[in-house]
């Protein structure tokens, strides 16, 4: 090795070399971006439904005829671009047993900049699943019966969480007519077309979900739910 050819870093001054200044700025640029991985990364974050939280959700996802205990919920806290790539803080509330795996989905699809467009409590929208839907809000918990049926769903159990409802939309055939919720999506009804905010079969989103074991509406055969992840 050529001793004369290695370059010294740590100099004060020296034309082939950073100077102290550069050194600090340098220095000063990496704690700032491990501050920020730091602060995103608390971003990410489950609790037990406070008073708070709970009084949020009462008498509107969680019914007075829930037969969910309210210990098995979570209350999560997630970071979400949109399709602007605006940074927001988005929330949800699910089953204990699919909190973590909902935190590591969120966390790689925030790292990849996958546009979300609204996560709030469905209770915002007085727990009407219609309404969150038109406003294209992901939600998952509501205890409810799946459209058209005397059948619990599984957001009931917080097991499903619905994501860009809008642009994903729940399609059933009966009578020969197609049904469409929300009722203001039929543009989004046809597959083929290119639109903001769609999940297609291997995307990321769709390969986020399956990797934890989720199950996807738009691989059903008898009617297509675009918008639905759940896990039995």
């Amino acid at each position: 090795m050529n001793m004369n050819k290695l370059v010294p870093i740590f100099t004060s001054s020296n034309e082939k070399g950073l100077s102290m200044k550069q050194i600090l700025l340098f220095a000063i640029w990496i704690l700032a971006a491990q501050l920020s991985a730091q602060v995103a990364d608390a971003s990410f974050c489950q609790q037990e439904l406070t008073d708070a939280i709970f009084a949020r959700i009462k008498g509107k996802s969680y019914k007075e005829h829930c037969t969910i205990p309210r210990s098995d919920l979570r209350y999560l806290q997630v970071l979400h671009y949109n399709k602007e790539g605006e940074v927001l803080q988005g929330e949800l509330i699910c089953h204990k047993t699919i909190a973590d795996d909902l935190l590591a989905i969120f966390r790689e699809l925030y790292q990849a900049k996958y546009p979300i467009e609204r996560m709030v409590l469905v209770d915002e929208y007085d727990a009407d699943d219609e309404a969150s839907m038109r406003a294209n809000n992901s939600s998952a918990f509501n205890f409810r019966y799946i459209s058209g049926t005397k059948t619990l769903s599984r957001h009931s159990r917080g097991m499903a969480i619905d994501i860009n409802p809008l642009y994903n939309p729940y399609v059933r055939y009966r009578g020969g007519r197609t049904l469409v919720e929300p009722a203001n999506a039929q543009a989004y009804v046809d597959r083929t077309k290119d639109f903001p905010y769609k999940i297609v079969k291997g995307d990321l989103c769709y390969r986020l979900f399956k990797k934890y074991g989720f199950t996807w509406g738009g691989d059903w055969k008898n009617s297509k739910d675009y918008q639905h992840f759940e896990k039995r």
